[in-house]
């Protein structure tokens, strides 16, 4: 038997290991705060940093400079400078900035901001389980949006649709939809209607219920025999029914916060400039709803070269060296933030021009890769965050969609898809139905590489029926005359 004799070896060996530190971690987290919670994380900085103090926004200092004019559309054409952004993809350059690091994978300090949900948060959350169709999700996002303090929805769908572009009976189905919505009664137009929905979910808005609704006034005024004669029953039925409705809940948006059911703020703003200095879009941070943040290096050197104890030395150096960090911080977050949404808005420009037909598909690795950054960081930026557009106010993520291939090499999403399909839908006659194969031929010729199931599926996600189902529907309104 021989000896076993073991054979030792040195190895070396390099490998890289990303170390979080406090800062790091903290530099990650600022990002994926829109600007109001941001405003509330500064207010608290401020306060407990002396070194930081809060400077002038760019339209308080502009209006205390600004000379007076009595010509303002000549002021506002003279703020359009011959640097101002075009349509590249380098536009949103905005100087030097710090060098801190957004490329990151790590997960933040969501920890350190918990709120209760908003009713915004909640009916997001909904409306992302119903529909993954990022055009129905930008529209629920403004019916969300102009909601008032009661949960109500004031406004018609003609508005919208003229935004959008888009047909107004779309919005309508999808406001259909979102009325049942939790909190029950949500996206009413009136008291009505909100009294109504909240009784629909308990299956109690039987054709009496609802002659008694329509008679609200009569309700207020006590008038129990008339309310018995209009809705067909004795007063002791009556009084049964308004007894329901005392139970109901006029104000559905009453158990969330006031401020919460009002339109977001946006983080992001963007406008077409005009003809003469080129055209395009301008993408600008909403700095009005940020307060500016400096280092007051007049204090900093007083503070400094006074003569204190090693330990207080030592303390004010740290609060100083936060400081400057935090100031270099913010503007590599601006910077950022600005460069995704400005390639968003270039990428999306078709939809912005002529309408949600036009959106294209977009995921974060195509940012990712023109802005030089991790796809988390994308992420980050797009979440929560609102940008101020001509068409509304959209969550960046919105933007987000899959597609289809086209000829040239070209994408169209899914959405640009399903409306081209309704376009051929809508102009068929009884003697001219398509099947899902024609459609699919007729979409071929325009460039886009579709198969038939394909068809079917966008048909049936848009509520089209089949062919046979629609021919029927045909022959069945021909015969009514």
């Amino acid at each position: 038997m021989s000896d076993f004799k073991p054979k030792l070896s040195l190895e070396l060996k390099n490998q890289q290991q990303l170390i979080m530190t406090p800062q790091l971690r903290e530099a990650i987290s600022l990002l994926q705060l829109n600007n109001v919670e941001l405003a509330g994380y500064l207010e608290n900085e401020l306060s407990e940093n002396p070194f930081l103090e809060k400077g002038e926004t760019e339209s308080e200092s502009e209006s205390e400079s600004a000379p007076e004019s009595n010509d303002d559309s000549d002021e506002m054409e003279s703020n359009f400078k011959d640097d101002s952004f075009d349509t590249g993809s380098d536009w949103a350059k905005t100087g030097k900035g710090g060098t801190t690091s957004f490329d990151d994978d790590a997960q933040g300090f969501e920890d350190r901001l918990t709120e209760g949900k908003t009713l915004r948060a909640h009916l997001q959350e909904q409306l992302t389980i119903m529909s993954d169709d990022p055009a129905d999700r930008m529209i629920g996002a403004l019916l969300i949006d102009r909601l008032d303090e009661a949960g109500y929805l004031r406004e018609g769908t003609e508005f919208l649709a003229q935004q959008l572009a888009c047909p107004k009976d779309r919005i309508d189905k999808l406001l259909a939809r979102m009325k049942a919505f939790d909190p029950a009664g949500v996206f009413a137009s009136d008291l009505s209607e909100c009294l109504a929905l909240q009784l629909a979910e308990r299956d109690r808005l039987d054709p009496a219920m609802q002659k008694c609704l329509d008679n609200l006034q009569k309700v207020a005024d006590g008038d129990l025999k008339g309310l018995a004669r209009i809705c067909g029953v004795d007063v002791e039925d009556v009084m049964d029914m308004i007894r329901e409705i005392r139970e109901l809940n006029p104000k559905p948006a009453a158990n969330f916060d006031h401020s919460i059911a009002q339109t977001a703020l946006p983080d992001v703003l963007m406008r077409q400039l005009p003809k003469h200095v080129g055209g395009g879009w301008k993408v600008e941070l909403n700095n009005e709803t940020l307060p500016r943040v400096l280092v007051n290096q007049e204090y900093a050197n007083i503070v400094l070269n006074a003569h204190v104890e090693k330990k207080d030395a030592q303390y004010l150096n740290d609060r100083l060296a936060s400081a400057n960090w935090l100031v270099k911080a913010l503007d590599q977050r601006a910077q950022t933030i600005l460069k995704v949404a400005s390639e968003i808005v270039e990428r999306q420009d078709g939809f912005f021009l002529f309408g949600v037909e036009f959106l294209k598909p977009l995921t974060l690795r195509d940012i990712a890769e023109v802005v030089g950054v991790h796809e988390s960081t994308v992420s980050r930026v797009t979440m929560n965050k609102f940008i101020g557009t001509p068409r509304g106010l959209f969550e960046l993520k919105y933007f987000f969609d899959s597609g289809v291939g086209a000829s040239g090499g070209t994408e169209l999403a899914a959405e640009a898809i399903k409306a081209k399909i309704k376009g051929m839908i809508d102009t068929e006659t009884l003697d001219n139905i398509l099947s899902d194969d024609e459609i699919a031929e007729r979409l071929k010729k325009e460039g886009i590489d579709i198969a038939r199931r394909t068809v079917a599926k966008y048909r049936e996600a848009a509520g089209m029926g089949s062919s046979a189902d629609r021919r029927r529907k045909k022959r069945n309104a021909a015969a009514l005359g």
